[in-house]
């Protein structure tokens, strides 16, 4: 079941596009659609899901909408499906660098401002796939239980 598939227009900026009708790709924007998905999906079975799992799918979407806005030179593809009992949260951008981990704090000891959103990504997903798009860039899938 899909609930939202989105492919950025050619020509037009990552700024102005999102998934759905209206307004941009931001994390906002991909985590209603995690929310739709999820709630179709206990509509159509009669099943719950679980709260807590569904907190950690909603940060998972974000993360990855960050990443790519901040990271990977905008989202140019969003896709949110509900596979079995996970959620899957896909994230295109126009970046063909992997994402790292970055240590909490640099050579001299200071605390970093950035560098969460990888590891949260990778602790809260069942399974994370990374895969070069043949257009350039990548598409970033994260799966995470929910039901």
């Amino acid at each position: 079941m899909s609930a939202q598939q989105w492919t950025q227009p050619a020509g037009e900026p990552a700024d102005q596009a999102r998934p759905g009708r209206s307004g941009t790709c931001r994390p906002a924007d991909v985590r209603r659609a995690v929310r739709h998905a999820v709630a179709c999906r206990c509509r159509a079975t009669g099943t719950r899901c679980d709260e807590e799992a569904l907190s950690d799918a909603l940060l998972v979407a974000s993360e990855l909408t960050s990443n790519a806005i901040l990271h990977g030179g905008g989202v140019t593809g969003v896709d949110v499906d509900v596979v079995g009992h996970e959620v899957r949260v896909s994230v295109c951008d126009r970046s063909d660098r992997l994402p790292v981990a970055v240590a909490p704090v640099d050579e001299q000891g200071r605390r970093r401002a950035g560098g969460r959103g990888w590891p949260i990504v990778c602790r809260l997903s069942c399974d994370v796939r990374v895969a070069d798009l043949p257009t350039g860039g990548k598409r970033i899938t994260a799966a995470v239980p929910v039901f």
